[in-house]
């Protein structure tokens, strides 16, 4: 497949990944800060479908693309800018598996207090809190893949 052609898919596809969890999380950090369970119920709903729509097929296609554009640039792999990029996706991608399970049970959570017109469980919240404390790493990992992948430092 042409170099352009890959490049433009490799960066299109950061900008879903990135993207999204940006947007998922702020809309999820925000709407459960109101309180209001029906919201919270929706939009959990909406941030786990996010996730396997967006987040998951562009975290496959990530690593693929850019191994293969590394390829056809010849550029080693060992190479230090390339190495490390490998190892912050994969840290990154070890907070977000477990970013994945909660977020599906803090809908299930969610979705159960708002048809039974109950509040949210003290577990929702301490979900919640892990949640977001796995997102901090993820963010920031993801951050200097792209620096990384731009700068391509010596």
């Amino acid at each position: 497949m042409d170099y352009v052609v890959v490049k433009w898919l490799h960066i299109l596809s950061a900008t879903f990944l990135f993207g999204t969890g940006v947007g998922s999380a702020f809309y999820k950090y925000v709407i459960d800060r109101g309180g209001n369970i029906a919201a919270i119920a929706q939009v959990s709903v909406w941030v786990v479908r996010a996730d396997w729509l967006f987040t998951t097929p562009t975290v496959i296609f990530q690593p693929l693309s850019g191994l293969y554009l590394v390829w056809l640039l010849g550029i080693p792999i060992d190479t230090p800018w390339v190495m490390w990029s490998l190892i912050l996706y994969a840290l990154a991608g070890a907070c977000w598996l477990p970013v994945v399970v909660l977020q599906i049970r803090m809908r299930d959570l969610a979705l159960t207090a708002w048809q039974q017109h109950e509040e949210l469980p003290a577990l929702y919240w301490r979900y919640a809190r892990i949640w977001f404390w796995l997102g901090v790493p993820a963010f920031t990992m993801l951050v200097m893949v792209f620096y990384l992948m731009v700068a391509k430092p010596v």
